[in-house]
């Protein structure tokens, strides 16, 4: 019962700097809702928190491949 699937890198790196970009807000707002939900205890599957940090770095890892300023993107799309 996964909110979000696994990101694997070749997905990753096929995606377009957009749907990159959007895909790490998808993958940070993933991992701190399990943070929240492990807070309140109503986590049960806590393995789950690891995965979404590491979907966060490769994300992130791609995106300083290519040169994007992820920060300045994500203020962007607010």
């Amino acid at each position: 019962m996964r909110g979000i699937a696994a990101v694997k890198a070749s997905d990753a790196h096929a995606l377009s700097d957009q749907d990159l970009v959007e895909a790490i807000r998808e993958a940070r707002q993933e991992a701190f809702n399990l943070r929240f939900r492990h807070a309140t205890g109503e986590l049960e599957d806590t393995s789950r928190l690891r995965h979404a940090r590491r979907d966060v770095a490769r994300l992130l890892t791609i995106a300083r491949e290519r040169g994007i300023d992820v920060q300045k993107e994500l203020s962007r799309r607010r």
